[in-house]
């Protein structure tokens, strides 16, 4: 069987900030292959630069050298926007704005890069929040009286309905209980399989579900045995 094409490709990244009136490496020349239907846990210590190497593939930290490319087109040819529709970052803080979930997991589509893609009907956002175990979350339901869990169940469904080629997930379980965070990691799964691709940072015990867990540490990337 052929091997799957790479998604995400990211060479030499390098990322530094100022500690103590010097630079320090964050990131020292990272390189990142992402295949279609793969999953990679990225571990490592706190402070360590994990949620950096997230931004940095998402386009979202000024600053980074090196080079990125996205099923074999280079970051220069891809206007920012797209870039960040295909490659959709989910930060560990829940991005919810006032008003119900429905009004929240549409919100993309409210945007002018979306124009003229059809809105999710009622009937999906319904499945999509009932395969994370938000069945008993109405649509209409203010999302001032959610859980911490729940707005993070919420946002990691409106960041899949989205469609992207490639998932950024920033410790997307924290919030969760055993149960919750088992859907979650189902969900993500379900997306690699179906020909996506994920990054996914962890502080959890490894839960069986990933292909490959790499560790960020003193800025680079090394393989951990499973």
């Amino acid at each position: 069987m052929p091997e799957a094409p790479n998604i995400l490709d990211a060479r030499a990244l390098t990322v530094s900030r100022r500690v103590d009136a010097a630079l320090a490496r964050v990131l020292d020349g990272v390189d990142l292959e992402l295949r279609a239907g793969t999953l990679v846990d990225v571990v490592g210590p706190s402070g360590s630069g994990k949620s950096t190497l997230l931004l940095a593939l998402a386009r979202l930290l000024p600053g980074v050298a090196g080079a990125l490319a996205l099923e074999g087109r280079t970051a220069d040819t891809i206007e920012p926007r797209l870039w960040r529709m295909l490659v959709a970052y989910l930060p560990q803080r829940n991005a919810l704005q006032p008003g119900t979930v429905a009004a929240n997991l549409t919100l993309p589509w409210r945007l002018n890069i979306r124009a003229g893609i059809q809105t999710p009907d009622d009937a999906t956002l319904r499945e999509a929040l009932d395969r994370v175990r938000l069945a008993d979350v109405a649509l209409g339901r203010d999302v001032a009286r959610l859980s911490e869990g729940q707005a993070a169940r919420i946002t990691f469904v409106r960041t899949l309905l989205t469609g992207p080629r490639v998932l950024l997930l920033d410790e997307p379980d924290a919030a969760l209980d055993g149960e919750s965070s088992a859907a979650v990691g189902t969900a993500t799964r379900e997306f690699a399989d179906a020909g996506g691709a994920v990054v996914r940072v962890r502080h959890h015990v490894a839960d069986g579900l990933a292909d490959r867990r790499l560790r960020l540490e003193h800025g680079h990337l090394t393989e951990v045995a499973s």
